[in-house]
């Protein structure tokens, strides 16, 4: 079973303000959460399109959602591909599109995904599984440069070079095998009064290898800019984000397309009607309540941000 904690399931999907006969993508299907709350709320001529890279979660998708599969369509690809696959469907238009960006649980407490510094694991890191790039080829073939760059960019993390350069020092006897030969040399790149406070002392540089081998950003970069261009007028779109840089990129995003008035200041009222093509839908993320952090501690940095189209 793919057991997984939907994060945000009721503010996400309230937040499409869904109809019983619109079209909506769930850009992350994962453990199916949000999918079945939205297909839930759909009349026999609403849709819904739910795009997942991992095999697992299609096929947990097909047994939960197996009461609604005739207004459902699974389709195995990245978010980053939006367009073509509505395209592919014939579809010219949505009224609303959710993400649920980051790793689900099942895949970070899967051992053998090598997503998780607390299994070891081969150093995988893949979501889809056809991939090509894995987290062995970035620490064992990179240049120091570059992995230090990965590690700090994606990571954020303060010991970036050090741990490059332990590292790269490492593979030099023997090729680094396992997420938990990786840990250990990671743990002698921090300094040990760094490692009593905080979290794990791994967790950063793995987030930043698994958002470089699947290019995480990039994708939410060209998925959230289609989105914009697929949602009707009155469409939304809501996006939960688990780190900064992800709500950066969606933050910016919805700034560069929200409707703004151009007229000069001195004017007693608009007449330039705006030029966006957004609106959004709340000022301030939405984070979780005390509630749902007390069943579920990943859902911390969780927030969601609503942007409904002009």
């Amino acid at each position: 079973m793919f057991q997984h904690i939907t994060v945000l399931r009721e503010e996400a999907v309230d937040g499409l303000a869904i109809k019983p006969d619109g079209i909506y993508v769930d850009c992350t299907l994962g453990g199916a959460g949000h999918s079945e709350l939205i297909v839930s709320q759909l009349g026999p001529s609403g849709r819904l399109i739910a795009l997942d890279q991992d095999d697992w979660a299609l096929d947990n998708a097909r047994v939960r959602l197996a009461a609604y599969m005739d207004r459902v369509t699974l389709v195995k690809s990245n978010f980053r591909y939006l367009a073509h696959v509505l395209r592919d469907l014939g579809i010219d238009g949505v009224d609303g599109v959710l993400f649920d960006l980051g790793v689900s649980s099942p895949q970070l407490d899967e051992g053998e995904r090598g997503f998780s510094y607390n299994h070891d694991a081969p150093l995988d890191m893949r979501m889809d599984q056809d991939g090509m790039l894995t987290a062995d080829d970035i620490v064992n073939t990179w240049e120091e440069r570059e992995i230090s760059r990965v590690i700090s960019d994606y990571g954020e993390e303060r010991f970036a070079r050090s741990i490059a350069r332990k590292i790269v020092a490492a593979r030099e006897s023997k090729p680094i095998a396992t997420t938990g030969e990786l840990v250990d040399i990671i743990k002698t790149a921090i300094p040990a009064a760094a490692r009593r406070t905080g979290p794990h002392p791994a967790k950063r540089t793995f987030q930043a290898l698994r958002i470089a081998v699947n290019d995480e950003l990039g994708a939410e970069e060209e998925g959230l800019a289609q989105t914009i261009d697929v949602l009707n007028s009155g469409g939304r779109a809501s996006v939960i984000t688990f780190h900064s840089l992800e709500d950066r990129i969606c933050k910016q995003l919805f700034a560069k397309f929200v409707e703004r008035c151009t007229c000069p200041p001195d004017f007693p009222m608009c007449v330039c009607s705006g030029n966006g093509k957004l609106k959004l839908v709340n000022r301030k993320p939405i984070v979780p309540s005390e509630a749902e952090l007390e069943q579920n501690k990943r859902a911390r940095s969780a927030k969601l941000r609503i942007a409904e189209k002009l």
